[in-house]
């Protein structure tokens, strides 16, 4: 069985008695994710070949890893040697069947390293959410009490009332608990100069 990629498709590919055939993932028993997982692999790898350049080889060592730790993944579920085009370079590499199965997946799994965390961008998705989030709570408390202190009081708490739990929410998903950060800095921040026009 050969991994390839097929107009920004996944196929795998193996000989039957009318000779060589390429197969969509779906169609074989190896699991809905895993066969998303190529396909998706299969679209950034045709889209990596079309625009790479040749100095910069970054993006062709990650859809070539990428598609390693796939080929894994599929030799363990299939119980068989897999073996693996690179789309960008055209190399051939073959996978070994695992002994245990159950035990080789996980591992591949394993391999699979954790994304660093993109501390410039975050923490200034954070800044620009909490500087908008401190002229809005200030703006409309300062133009509520005018009116009445209770009002903006009440307008305060309703506000952080309802942005309490989609903040609560987002506080663990990886993109948007820079903004979550970002909301609870800029009301902390708008309190606080509210607190100073008060004095």
């Amino acid at each position: 069985m050969e991994l390839r990629v097929r107009d920004g498709r996944a196929v795998l590919a193996g000989e039957d008695e009318s000779g060589e055939r390429e197969v969509d993932p779906h169609s074989l028993p190896l699991g809905g994710d895993l066969a998303e997982a190529l396909h998706e692999w299969a679209k950034v790898a045709d889209a990596v070949e079309r625009t790479e350049t040749p100095a910069d080889g970054v993006a062709n060592a990650l859809v070539a890893r990428r598609g390693k730790q796939l080929a894994v993944r599929i030799a363990a579920v299939m119980n068989s040697p897999v073996s693996y085009t690179d789309p960008v370079s055209g190399e051939l590499l073959t996978v070994d069947a695992p002994e245990s199965p159950q035990e080789a997946l996980p591992q591949a799994l394993a391999e699979e390293e954790p994304e660093p965390t993109p501390w410039g961008t975050g923490l200034t998705v954070s800044l620009i959410t909490a500087a908008i989030v401190t002229v809005t709570v200030v703006s409309l408390s300062l133009g509520l009490g005018e009116t009445s202190r209770w009002l903006a009081l009440v307008a305060n708490v309703l506000v952080v009332g309802g942005l309490a739990p989609s903040v609560w929410l987002g506080r663990k998903v990886p993109v948007w608990r820079w903004v979550a950060y970002g909301v609870v800095t800029g009301v902390v921040v708008a309190w606080l100069a509210l607190i100073l026009t008060l004095l």
